[in-house]
């Protein structure tokens, strides 16, 4: 047994590393650096190492994840996990307040609540003396499937409550409360635009993306994909919490670490309500996680509770519906565009359609396999979703309204680019154009090259790259640092100033440490978290050109894919050529 020091060593270590997450994750207020928060951690991570009776359930070192599951365990909820009914707009929202007046005496008196409805799965979370010891889905609001092992793996979900170390506040013997777990809209995009560059299947939408990364039955895989959490309803507390409406609910909730929507307010009138809601109809787009509406709550738990049940829907709560963001068009053609890692992507042309607003010529078509699966064909009436800044997409066709002059369509088997032979690999949905000379290819790359998340050379986008590769000045990434003034002036749209200042930031980039032009590169499935590892790991780029695929796969986070398109860039006669001219 580890000595008394050592438990209380351990114990302040956890407790100090639970307050740093809360901070980072949820406050957004840092309070160390990364640096000294890793420090914490290995430390902890050694103690456990060398005592293992020091690991607790609660502990920040178990959030990897337990061992693979065979299958979901069900688990019987405490209390019924409920349901909301729906209110379309202001007048039916009304006709629902209407219908509770008249249920009871206190009703027209009532405070309300609103609270975002977010589009992600909803989860039940189970803490015994503080600690978290069961997560479960809705499923059928009385029996869910137990996914412990994949929700501790959420950095903002809390292992232990309080959170805080400093606090003063205890936990109840046994607490139940309720969120959403989903994938926050930025990350979203970036993940299925990674998922795509590696040729693996991409999601339609993030709560799917959600839903299916909490199900599986590998916690690791859940851990490697961006998920995060918002609370928003105690379900059970045995003793300690004495709040008498939601508002000290949410309330409580932020005390003891749980992530809170910042977006929910308390009103004295349902006008004021209603009037909230309809305003985050405009400004949905704002949030960096989808919502589909919001909640509508008596803000009176005792009032809540005796108002009752119709079905699972508590008649104290109604969804304010937003209009959806879907409308149905003809799909005209089918496109191919070539991404920078060669990899071909189907869009959609479709007859103009406004939606929100906006009126939309083209939307993804996600990949060839979506599009076999989805029996999407050329002239079918297609729906449309457009979903905040995200790139509209297709959902499906309507089948019952075909005519029978639809056809089908078939992935191509040359570069729409290039009119070079493509390829798809075993085992991958892709399919790629394999011609490093590739004009298509060659623009995107320049614009990766360049971009802000890599060597940040400003006034470098897209128009800039495809200027280049049309006018003959530029052959691969390395010839980005060969361009003259005498050249650049030649190009429309540039005058003095903007060539020097272009120059002045060319120059800049060739400053960048190893790990950002690592990721410049562009090479399949090195991202910034890959590209740091391998700067870290050998320091040169002459040091890692000589590194074996077994040698890159000890990297932590290096898989044999990852490690196989490392080893096989460092090759390519072509990339040997950059690099010379790079003169690294």
């Amino acid at each position: 047994m580890p000595s008394t020091a050592l438990q209380e060593r351990a114990a302040k270590l956890r407790g100090e590393i639970h307050t740093h997450n809360h901070r980072y994750y949820v406050l957004q207020s840092p309070s160390i650096s990364d640096g000294e928060y890793d420090v914490l951690l290995r430390e902890l991570y050694h103690l456990e190492g060398q005592y293992p009776d020091l690991i607790r359930p609660d502990s920040p070192t178990q959030r990897v994840g337990g061992q693979l599951s065979e299958r979901f365990e069900k688990v019987s909820h405490l209390e019924t996990i409920l349901s909301l009914s729906n209110a379309n707009g202001a007048d039916e929202t009304r006709a629902w307040f209407e219908r509770i007046v008249r249920l009871h005496d206190f009703v027209g008196s009532a405070s309300f609540v609103v609270e975002p409805k977010i589009d992600g799965l909803t989860v039940v979370l189970h803490y015994q003396e503080g600690v978290f010891v069961r997560g479960a889905t809705r499923g059928n609001g009385e029996v869910g499937e137990d996914i412990t092992n994949n929700l501790r793996t959420l950095h903002t979900l809390p292992l232990c409550v309080p959170t805080d170390s400093e606090g003063v506040q205890t936990a109840p013997q046994l607490l139940v409360v309720r969120g959403e777990a989903f994938i926050p809209s930025q990350a979203f995009t970036t993940w299925n635009d990674r998922l795509a560059a590696q040729g693996m299947r991409t999601y339609v939408n993030a709560r799917n993306a959600a839903s299916g990364a909490l199900r599986q039955l590998d916690p690791k895989l859940t851990a490697s994909r961006p998920i995060e959490l918002l609370c928003y309803e105690v379900i059970v507390a045995t003793d300690g919490f004495a709040a008498v409406s939601q508002w000290d609910s949410l309330a409580y909730l932020r005390s003891m670490g749980f992530p809170v929507a910042d977006i929910s307010r308390k009103f004295s009138s349902l006008d004021r309500a209603i009037s909230y809601c309809e305003q985050w109809f405009e400004r949905r787009d704002t949030l960096d996680y989808e919502i589909d509406g919001m909640v509508i709550k008596i803000d009176d738990l005792k009032l809540y509770s005796a108002l009752g049940v119709v079905g699972k829907d508590p008649r104290g709560a109604v969804a304010f519906k937003f209009p959806a963001q879907e409308v149905t068009t003809t799909l005209r053609e089918i496109g191919v565009n070539v991404g920078r890692t060669g990899v071909l992507t189907p869009y959609a042309v479709l007859h103009p359609v406004e939606v929100r607003g906006v009126t939309i010529k083209q939307a993804t078509l996600h990949n060839f396999d979506f599009v076999s699966e989805k029996d999407i064909r050329v002239g079918d009436r297609v729906i449309i979703k457009r979903a905040g800044d995200v790139i509209p997409y297709v959902i499906g066709p309507l089948v019952n309204v075909r005519t029978g002059n639809e056809h089908r369509f078939e992935p191509p088997r040359i570069c729409p680019s290039c009119a070079q032979m493509v390829t798809q690999p075993e085992g991958e949905i892709s399919i790629y154009c394999i011609n490093a000379a590739c004009p298509a290819q060659r623009s995107r790359n320049l614009e990766h090259f360049a971009s802000r998340a890599t060597l940040e050379i400003d006034g470098f986008g897209d128009k800039l790259a495809a200027q280049l590769v049309q006018a003959g000045l530029v052959t691969d990434v390395a010839d980005i640092f060969l361009l003259t003034e005498a050249q650049l002036m030649e190009l429309e749209g540039f005058a003095e100033k903007r060539v020097r200042s272009l120059l002045m930031s060319i120059e800049a980039a060739k400053h960048q440490p190893l790990q950002r032009l690592l990721s410049a590169f562009g090479i399949r499935g090195v991202g910034a978290v890959a590209s740091r590892a391998l700067a870290e790991r050998f320091g040169s780029l002459a040091a890692l050109a000589q590194a074996s695929p077994d040698q890159l796969q000890q990297i932590d986070g290096i898989g044999p894919s990852i490690a196989t398109a490392v080893s096989e860039w460092f090759v390519r006669p072509g990339n040997q050529e950059v690099l010379r001219k790079l003169r690294l």
